[in-house]
């Protein structure tokens, strides 16, 4: 029989044992969806599966079942993912889904003004970690897999993407529509054709829209808007001068409206440029950091950071064999591979010396909060995360605009 106060956590899906007996590797997914939507409709799509799972844990864990235990289990559960930095909003005036999610740059734009997020996926096993620290809740796996998306709720009203960009095949598809098959903007595709929310907000690198001769840019846009019936809005735009936040990052927004369902998207405009007021200073910690961001005056490459980093009001990068100072004064372009050998590294000079930024720099030049909770995961994952990530200061200005309009 089980203890008056035992304990049960999402961990446990983890466990060795528990996973040779697991049948369905989406279960965390499952079971935290269906506790985030409890206290609301949404809960019903999830309910059945999830309460599957639930009772296999608990047989797994205690060995009994029964009503009794399955409800303290569940209520220990609630408060798991309840318990976070960012819960979801308990009143809000939208729902969206976060695909491609990364460790939710979107999400944490869209709550702040009124979203309620009703599903999420991502692949890498570290950025679920991240994201699931701070929501409390694990994204869905490969969006590739129909399984995957059938656990996608009928009614959302955006849809959010900061999807990889591949090369789309120019081979005919249809009535001359370029064929995205083999891509992941496919999957997208399909799942905007099948629930038809009111926006699709995809944001990408700036290259997008020259990718090889602009041919993937003009798919994407014709089958948005030809094949689909979508209107779309597109710009890029960089986190310096629409976000006030120093670093110098241009990405590429896609914003494409139902007009069936949003009659006057035609007011929709992209957020205005702003004044920079903030500099690296407001985000750089202050004080000694750890040495191991130091470079050693030992180091091969130090008398070539010595002479040319002079100046500790701007960031620096290192380019493999020579260093780029930043003439704004503010971060260059943060990169998914800065963790990982000595290319695109993030360079400043503190009053300790020459040193890399840290990973929670990185997180604050991409606009994420201070109690924004970054696990315990190598430093390298960390930097990829953050450089993988939208500005979500700009997201959320953006999106700002499309509520408006909805």
């Amino acid at each position: 029989m089980v203890e008056d106060k035992f304990d049960i956590s999402i961990e446990e899906f983890e466990g060795k044992n528990y996973q040779i007996k697991l049948v369905e590797p989406e279960e965390k997914a499952i079971l935290t969806h269906y506790l985030h939507n409890v206290h609301n409709g949404v809960s019903k799509h999830y309910k059945k599966e999830a309460l599957v799972a639930l009772k296999s844990l608990v047989k797994y864990k205690f060995d009994e079942t029964s009503n009794f235990v399955e409800e303290e289990a569940l209520q220990q559960l609630l408060f798991e993912v309840e318990n976070v930095p960012f819960p979801t909003p308990e009143k809000y005036s939208f729902k969206f889904i976060d695909l491609f999610a990364g460790i939710g740059g979107f999400r944490l734009a869209l709550q702040n003004v009124g979203g309620k997020c009703v599903y999420t996926s991502e692949w890498n096993e570290s950025a679920k970690k991240t994201y699931r620290s701070n929501f409390g809740e694990v994204p869905f796996g490969d969006i590739t897999k129909d399984r995957v998306k059938n656990f996608i709720p009928e009614q959302f009203d955006i849809l959010c993407a900061g999807f990889p960009c591949q090369a789309f095949s120019i081979a005919g598809y249809r009535k001359g529509f370029s064929d995205t098959r083999g891509t992941l903007f496919f999957d997208v595709e399909q799942i905007v054709e099948k629930h038809r929310p009111k926006v699709v907000f995809l944001e990408n690198v700036k290259n997008l829209v020259s990718h090889d001769k602009g041919k993937t840019f003009k798919t994407i846009i014709e089958i948005l808007e030809e094949k689909l019936g979508y209107k779309t809005y597109t710009r890029v735009l960089n986190s310096m001068t629409h976000a006030n936040i120093p670093q110098n990052r241009e990405r590429i927004f896609i914003i494409a409206f139902d007009p069936e369902q949003v009659k006057n998207h035609e007011n929709f405009v992209f957020p205005a440029e702003i004044k920079l007021t903030k500099t690296i200073h407001d985000i750089v910690e202050k004080g000694k950091q750890d040495d191991k961001f130091y470079y050693p005056k030992d180091h091969k490459y130090y008398p070539e950071l010595k002479k040319n980093m002079t100046s500790k009001d701007t960031v620096y990068q290192w380019r493999r064999v020579y260093v780029r100072e930043n003439k704004n004064n503010v971060c260059p372009t943060l990169t998914a591979n800065m963790g990982t050998g000595g290319h695109n590294v993030p360079l400043i000079k503190d009053d300790f010396g020459i040193r890399k930024l840290t990973p929670r720099e990185c997180f604050s030049f991409q606009g994420y909060p201070k109690n924004y909770i970054l696990p315990n995961l190598a430093n390298s994952k960390l930097y990829m995360q953050a450089g993988n990530s939208v500005t979500t200061t700009l997201v959320e200005r953006i999106s700002e605009e499309i509520i408006k309009i909805l």
